[in-house]
């Protein structure tokens, strides 16, 4: 049987879990205080990616641009303190996810999660999931001074796992994941079910899946190639 890779680094939002829902509820409650219209979830998946800031950024800019008296810094602390209330009420494991994480492990593949979700509600959604037994290593995107798609971060990430590049696969949704992998000259899976502002098709990964029950193989088939580069 094909190895599994000696690394695997996941993304979080829109790869393991679809976060979305929580994000949400959360962007509509401060839209709302500034009498803004809510948003469509759709929408929402659409503008997840880049950190919490960005999101408010793109949710005030869909509803009229950013409030001439709100303190970025402010909204952006009031944004991750009452989503990190409850990270994962709405929120769930992609099918299949878990069952792969388990065979990963079985394999003796070292795991990591690298996102640009803020640390603390990146845990909470973890270990309320329980997930966190698969991820020593969780580097969430207020960790370091650089972040997604600056390769820095998921170099970061790798060296807490004591891997190389060469040996490791990056599995993500979105240009951030590729951008980062392919400066570090890392293989890369998309999941075509997570959230991205450009086609899963024009991402260029290395596999392009539709979800968990597929993940195996091209694992599989990525760790036969780096084998024998």
């Amino acid at each position: 049987m094909d190895p599994w890779p000696r690394a695997v680094v996941f993304d979080l939002d829109g790869t393991l879990v679809d976060t979305a829902p929580d994000l949400h509820v959360v962007l509509n409650r401060l839209l709302h205080d500034y009498a803004r219209p809510p948003i469509a979830l759709d929408e929402v998946r659409s503008m997840v990616g880049d950190g919490a800031r960005a999101l408010l950024e793109r949710g005030f800019a869909a509803t009229g641009g950013w409030p001439r008296q709100l303190d970025p810094d402010y909204a952006t602390q009031s944004f991750i303190d009452l989503y990190s209330e409850a990270p994962c009420a709405r929120s769930v494991t992609y099918p299949g996810t878990e069952s792969v994480l388990n065979r990963l492990a079985a394999g003796g593949t070292a795991m990591a999660v690298c996102t640009n979700k803020p640390q603390r509600p990146s845990v909470l959604i973890l270990d309320g999931l329980g997930l966190s037994r698969f991820f020593p290593v969780v580097v969430g995107g207020d960790v370091l001074p650089v972040r997604k798609p600056d390769p820095g971060h998921l170099g970061a990430v790798l060296d807490r796992l004591g891997a190389h590049p060469s040996e490791a696969v990056m599995i993500g949704d979105s240009i951030n994941d590729v951008r980062s992998a392919r400066a570090l000259g890392m293989a890369c899976i998309v999941l075509r079910h997570g959230y991205t502002t450009v086609p899963h098709d024009e991402l260029g990964a290395d596999r392009l899946i539709d979800g968990f029950d597929e993940l195996e193989a091209a694992c599989r088939d990525l760790a036969r190639s780096l084998a024998s580069a």
